[in-house]
């Protein structure tokens, strides 16, 4: 998977169109859930992009500490289903780690996990931080990174 970071404003229409699609078919379809993707805070971040043969097959977005959560965060983790075999979850979330720390100077990182996906955060040195709650209908947990 080759992996590029950009800012909202070097993204091309179709890098744009993919990630809206990406984003759509896995947290609106996949996970049979009604809400607002398109939040207005997709300008302010960073988009970290995972291409196979110029598909895109995983993302994130990074935010810098103050925005989003008072430590630097990620979000709209997203892996194509047919590609989630290939280990690129855990590719996506240390790329996106490793630009946190070298576009935000930082390794503090909070997250709102979906709490069946603790484990996989875990394995990336996520530990639990609170009790989980309802976010658009679906139980999260928020989550610190702890190298």
């Amino acid at each position: 998977m080759k992996i590029q970071i950009k800012a909202f404003n070097h993204l091309s229409l179709q890098e744009l169109y993919a990630i809206l699609q990406l984003r759509s078919e896995i947290f609106v379809v996949e996970q049979d859930c009604v809400y607002q993707d398109l939040d207005g805070k997709d300008e302010k971040a960073f988009h970290v992009l995972g291409f196979k043969k110029n598909r895109l097959v995983a993302y994130t977005r990074i935010f810098e500490p103050g925005y989003y959560f008072d430590k630097a965060s990620i979000g709209r983790v997203v892996v194509r289903v047919s590609e989630r075999k290939y280990g690129y979850g855990y590719e996506i979330m240390t790329a996106s780690i490793q630009a946190i720390q070298i576009h935000y100077r930082t390794s503090n990182i909070r997250i709102s996990a979906q709490c069946y996906l603790k484990r996989f955060y875990n394995n990336l040195n996520f530990v639990e931080d609170g009790e989980a709650y309802l976010e658009d209908g679906i139980p999260h947990i928020s989550m610190l990174y702890k190298p």
